[in-house]
């Protein structure tokens, strides 16, 4: 099965709420969602609010009986929530722009493509953070993702003092990078 077959069996399901279909849209698709939304000054929730409102569009779509993807389901969903995205960014005045402006920031392709790279990044990121290993996936996630200091984390990994601590995460990076570029020659 192609994928244009592949995505219009999903849309022909989506237009008669087939679970398996909407549930297959949202495994494959949220997840870039999500990561736009977040990098562009949204929240988990935002995330999930629009792309539910994508869906309805979808649906909409879906259910019409006229709908043509002259793309990949993708990059229609992308640019849905891109734009539904940026509309509540200047609702919330977070974006000061009009639509005009919106249009004109940045083409919908290469956007897509940067974040399908960075998901892709992220992914090798966290492959290589299952593998690296304890200590060092605690003390790099409590520095990194717990905003801890050297001298909170000496005490609760047990480290002498602050310095010893900067220099074991030092060690857990380094290791990091090279788990991480190993998988992305390979990629």
């Amino acid at each position: 099965m192609s994928t244009s077959d592949k995505e219009k069996g999903l849309l022909e399901g989506l237009a008669l709420s087939d679970r398996l279909s909407i549930e297959t849209i949202y495994r494959e698709h949220y997840a870039m969602i999500q990561a736009f939304i977040l990098n562009n000054s949204g929240s988990p929730d935002e995330a999930k609010d629009i792309f539910q409102e994508a869906m309805m569009v979808l649906y909409e779509k879906a259910i019409s009986g006229t709908f043509e993807l002259n793309c990949l389901l993708k990059t229609y969903i992308y640019s849905v929530c891109r734009r539904l995205w940026l509309k509540r960014l200047q609702q919330l005045q977070r974006f000061p722009y009009s639509g005009e402006a919106i249009v004109e920031t940045v083409p919908v392709e290469e956007d897509l493509e940067f974040q399908v790279r960075r998901n892709a990044d992220y992914n090798l990121m966290e492959s290589a953070m299952g593998r690296i290993g304890e200590p060092c996936k605690s003390l790099l996630e409590a520095y990194y993702v717990g905003k801890k200091n050297m001298q909170d984390i000496a005490a609760e990994f047990g480290y002498t003092n602050a310095d010893n601590a900067k220099t074991q995460k030092y060690k857990c990076l380094i290791r990091l990078k090279k788990l991480f570029f190993a998988q992305y020659k390979n990629k």
